[in-house]
């Protein structure tokens, strides 16, 4: 039973937040980026799809280590590269070195694997998914706010700018690392060995691909939106950029919310439970949705609205998840956050890319919405399915 003081939320919350900011921060500078640097758009834009990629590598290598080695060792090395990439990547003068460094970044998602690690070390089961629920907050807001702030730093200084402030606040993240972070592992693994087996054993947990794979439709739902909510917008005459980002901010919003609501009610209620009303909201917005289509209601809001039950469910969804998933294997934490992670991001991915051949200008708005149903309901069969199967935790 974990009896030592958790880490603070005030530092596992920066932690979390950093460690998801670099992947959509610096996206208004990419034309720039291209210009400078002489290359073609689509090449730049592996900075965005090769750091997905790289980002779920991390996530393995980070979680196994964190277990062999201590949680703060990995954070603070995780976020020395960071560091030095990003201001390799702000100094590059080709394309090459630009995309080389830009990879290296990906370490910083360490943060987000060492978090829920430690709050798993010291926390109860009901206590570590609600202060999960409290520090998934970041992961939402930082990703909405990012973009903003990288383009003000693109057009006042140029796209160098944001890179730079990168690598601020990585020296920020090892200033709260090194002073405000105790160790929280204090049962490490022997050997390399050994980690493989956890891994092993993990994958071989039937209710550890469950979780996984809950999550993984759930994301997926939401890289659905992301990817096709600009060309429904398109479809339903909204032209406006600013609007847009004002509509697609709303999803993040209901993330916020379902994942507050988490913090406060996690440790008094059944985790399966929880799953369930997050996937089944999700699935009734997204129903709402198709309804309103049908019904030929052609206002933005009418997309937009019921799609904010994607972040509420979400918010509810993957914190409990991320936090049974911890639970199922106390010793191997940081192997099962990152390998649950890994596979969440690969599997939401696959499903981003899928909806791309489904999806185009001419349906955008029922495709979406119907993609989007489609897979919160697999995530909705996987909590049911969770929910009657029985216990496997061991030590």
């Amino acid at each position: 039973m974990p009896s030592q003081a958790s880490p603070r939320l005030s530092v596992l919350i920066p932690l979390s937040a950093l460690a998801v900011l670099p992947i959509n921060m610096f996206v208004p500078s990419l034309p720039n980026i291209a210009r400078d640097l002489h290359a073609d758009f689509a090449l730049v834009n592996v900075a965005i799809a090769g750091y997905a990629v790289a980002t779920a590598v991390t996530h393995l290598i980070a979680g196994a280590l964190s277990d062999w080695f201590g949680r703060k060792p990995v954070a603070l090395l995780a976020l020395a590269i960071f560091t030095m990439a990003s201001i390799g990547c702000s100094l590059a003068n080709d394309i090459v070195t630009f995309l080389g460094c830009r990879l290296l970044q990906s370490s910083v998602i360490a943060g987000y694997v060492v978090s829920l690690a430690a709050i798993r070390d010291t926390s109860l089961e009901g206590q570590a998914a609600s202060r999960i629920g409290y520090v998934s907050s970041a992961w939402a807001v930082a990703p909405m706010i990012g973009p903003t702030f990288g383009g003000v730093l693109d057009a006042h200084f140029g796209w160098r700018a944001n890179f730079i402030a990168f690598a601020a606040l990585g020296l920020a993240g090892l200033y709260l690392v090194a002073f405000h972070l105790k160790e929280t592992n204090h049962h490490r693994t022997q050997s390399i060995a050994l980690q493989l087996r956890g891994y092993s054993e993990l994958s071989r947990s039937m209710q550890f691909w469950a979780y996984s794979l809950c999550m993984a439709f759930a994301i997926g739902t939401l890289y659905v939106f992301l990817g096709g909510a600009p060309l429904v917008a398109t479809q339903l005459g909204e032209t406006s950029s600013t609007a847009l980002g004002l509509h697609m901010g709303m999803v993040p919003a209901g993330f916020i919310i379902g994942s507050y609501m988490v913090g406060r009610i996690g440790a008094r209620h059944a985790a399966t439970g929880i799953i369930l009303v997050g996937r089944a909201l999700t699935s009734i917005g997204l129903l709402a949705g198709l309804a309103l289509a049908a019904a030929g209601w052609a206002h933005p809001l009418a997309f937009f609205g019921p799609c904010v039950f994607v972040g509420l469910g979400n918010g509810l969804t993957m914190p409990v998840a991320n936090a049974q998933v911890l639970s199922l294997r106390p010793k191997l934490a940081g192997a099962a956050s990152g390998l649950a992670a890994a596979v969440t991001v690969t599997g939401a991915g696959i499903i981003a890319f899928l909806s791309g051949w489904v999806v185009n200008a001419s349906n955008a708005r029922v495709a979406v919405l119907g993609v989007m149903l489609t897979t919160s309901a697999l995530s909705l069969a996987v909590a049911l399915f969770i929910a009657r199967t029985p216990c496997e935790r061991r030590p």
